[in-house]
């Protein structure tokens, strides 16, 4: 039985929840070849977890995903192999084919049967991918397929080290050539050296993709990576001078094993050097290959997906808290009604609905740049760059841009359940440990930011120039002051926020140019200009998001049912609205916006809030998770939280006996004690 409350919400809305999930999931095929494979899954019952996984040890927790993993790969496997004969599949390349593989593992269907995190994730997300893009012909023949199919293989990739992370250049991994045995010596030489978080690497991979700094007779050739199997491939024991294991428990996605890696005089066979961009020849000859997709091109192609990802996390937690307040009833906004559903509170609706419309572009901007990533590679293969750099920079800003908000929001969301959010039933604590990792992983996110920035400043020097600019940001040149319309509007929005991004460049080139006649060093003045430099990112993260939602939502609205339109159109205008009031300290430093023209900012947002409320129920379920999905108490399809609060409470270790041993052998004796 369904609660009365939300089944009322569905009743109301003006669009129903299935032309919304047919939209979000790329057609109505999609979507029913995508229920149909849940279903294959979700309704398997040696994937059903017996407890909640919260009730497990760290060391259960590992053993039982790692079955569980097993169980559910094979299956999946049998179900591709059988469905990539179609003509679509066949015409697809392997990156996107991996793309599309990796997308089931962190997307709804792994989701739903790992809530901790699929332990072998990390094989084809990093260890996959660098396979295909580092290697040669002849490499990927030998060991690729083999890897696809886990023929003996289980990789994980090692580029982070105990002591650097971001800074790749300062990794102390070293890869020694020697010139007699045709090998190479992989060294970890200090503590600090050792390789630190590779998913997969404690207990379960037996090969791994070392990124090491290159020596040949001494001299340095810089970072180069190299495949290294580190435990037996019978007996699963540590290869000699390999010192391997896991780094303990997380904060969250406990069921990814991380693990540590030493190296002391471990030798490899010079084939195993991945060498499509570069190559070692016998004799010692270091022969430098064609441009790469960027030195660290396995990274770009993950930092595409961690946009993905942190979007479907943001949309899990907004999921659930919706649901919630549409059942949760509290504090009368009139002193003679009666308790209203949180959700009739604006305060709450601010907490809820901007969160729905950040997941949705997130993920819209995601699957932009992933074609644009395709497209990339494509060009480099012809041996074209041009596109490179400004691939680079929007996968850096929006990998970090995307993150920290969606990390912001889950715990918004969270807060927004009030006490009960707070429970790990209602699963807030593994999203947020999920979304929170993405924000340090693949990149530190002020890092990334400054990498963007760098970018930044060099194109609007070249717009000076008056060269040809990226498209994305082509605004570099064209933004001017937009002319204030009485009636908010996205495409002034956009120009607003295109047009602080620009000024902010603006300020901080002339700031450096200042500062550079002071410090006499470039280094020096990116130091002190970092913060500066960090805002101006963000700010051009802000401006791609709010073009790209214009641009899409134009193509999209034109093959939707008006009401659904409609409503992405409200779900458009208050992400872009959002947008420009978390920028508006910067917009008033440029656009000097008067108290009337910032009230109307607020006052349409508020408006949005109030007609995107009777939808919020029907978008949510459009977004067509599963109550395995989502695993929370709060945020089922039936709405009966209490009922599932006290269920799962009752499921308490604690609660399996009337009195705790701990009664009698210490309680009962303190308080017979005289003091």
């Amino acid at each position: 039985m369904t609660n009365v409350d939300l089944q009322r919400e569905r009743q109301c809305a003006t669009i129903t929840s299935e032309d919304f999930a047919e939209w979000w999931a790329g057609g109505r095929a999609a979507l029913h070849a995508r229920r149909a494979l849940a279903k294959l899954f979700i309704e398997d019952t040696d994937l059903t977890d017996p407890q909640h996984t919260s009730l497990m040890s760290h060391k259960e927790l590992y053993e039982y995903t790692i079955a569980k993993a097993c169980k559910f790969l094979s299956k999946l496997r049998a179900w591709h192999a059988a469905n990539a004969q179609s003509k679509a599949n066949a015409e697809q390349s392997a990156i996107a084919t991996l793309y599309d593989f990796r997308m089931l593992l962190a997307g709804p269907l792994g989701t739903a049967l790992f809530q901790q995190n699929l332990p072998l994730r990390l094989h084809f997300s990093m260890f996959l991918p660098a396979l295909l893009g580092q290697s040669t012909e002849a490499q990927q023949r030998e060991w690729f397929d083999r890897a696809w199919r886990m023929d003996g293989i289980i990789g994980t990739y090692a580029q982070t080290e105990l002591g650097h992370g971001t800074f790749i250049r300062g990794l102390e991994t070293r890869a020694d050539y020697d010139v007699q045995s045709e090998e190479f010596i992989l060294n970890t030489p200090t503590l600090t050296a050792y390789k630190w978080w590779p998913g997969g690497l404690g207990q379960s991979a037996n090969m791994v993709i070392v990124m090491a700094q290159l020596y040949i007779k001494g001299k340095h050739y810089g970072l180069h990576s190299f495949l290294l199997r580190i435990r037996n491939a019978d007996t699963h024991l540590p290869e000699p001078g390999v010192d391997v294991g896991e780094i303990g428990p997380k904060l969250g996605v406990n069921g990814v094993n991380n693990g540590f890696l030493g190296l002391k005089d471990v030798r490899i066979p010079r084939s195993q050097m991945l060498m499509k961009h570069a190559q070692v020849r016998p004799n010692g000859r270091f022969v430098k290959g064609p441009e790469p997709l960027l030195t660290y091109g396995t990274m770009v192609f993950v930092r595409v997906m961690i946009v993905r990802d942190v979007s479907f996390c943001l949309l899990q937690a907004a999921t659930i808290a919706t649901r919630y307040s549409a059942v949760r009833r509290q504090s009368p906004i009139a002193t003679d009604q009666t308790e209203p559903q949180i959700l009739d509170h604006t305060t709450q609706q601010a907490k809820l609905f901007p969160q729905i419309a950040n997941g949705i572009f997130f993920r819209i901007a995601a699957d932009v740049v992933w074609v644009m990533y395709q497209n990339v590679v494509k060009e480099l293969d012809a041996g074209e760059r041009r596109s490179l750099p400004e691939l680079h920079a929007l996968s850096c800003c929006l990998k970090a841009y995307c993150s920290t908000v969606s990390e912001e929001g889950v715990e918004v969301l969270r807060k927004s359940c009030g006490g009960h959010g707070y429970l790990s039933s209602s699963n807030f604590q593994q999203i947020y440990g999920t979304v929170t990792a993405a924000c340090t992983y693949e990149g530190e996110n002020t890092v990334l930011l400054l990498q963007t920035a760098r970018f930044l400043v060099k194109q609007y020097v070249e717009g000076l120039k008056r060269k040809v600019l990226p498209k994305s940001v082509r605004y570099l040149r064209n933004a001017t002051r937009p002319k204030w319309c009485n009636t908010i509007e996205l495409e002034m929005l956009t120009e607003l926020l295109e047009f602080t991004a620009t000024e902010s460049i603006r300020t901080l080139y002339e700031y450096q140019r200042q500062q550079r006649k002071l410090l006499k060093s470039a280094v020096l003045v990116a130091n002190k200009a970092g913060i500066r430099l960090t805002q101006v990112a963000t700010l051009h993260a802000r401006a791609f998001l709010a073009r790209t939602a214009l641009e899409e939502l134009e193509k999209f609205c034109k093959h939707l049912k008006p009401v659904l339109a409609d409503v992405l159109t409200q779900l458009a205008e208050l992400f872009v609205l959002e947008l420009c009031l978390s920028s508006l300290g910067h917009i008033l430093m440029s656009y000097p916006l008067d108290t009337r023209q910032v009230d109307q900012l607020q006052s349409r947002y508020e408006q949005l809030l109030a007609h995107f409320r009777v939808n919020a129920v029907a978008v949510v379920d459009g977004f067509d998770f599963d109550d395995r999905v989502l695993g929370s108490t709060l945020g089922c399809y039936d709405g009966r939280v209490y009922e599932r609060l006290m269920a799962e409470a009752r499921k308490s270790p604690l609660n399996q006996e009337s009195v705790n041993s701990t009664f009698h052998t210490h309680l009962k004796p303190l308080m017979q004690g005289k003091l």
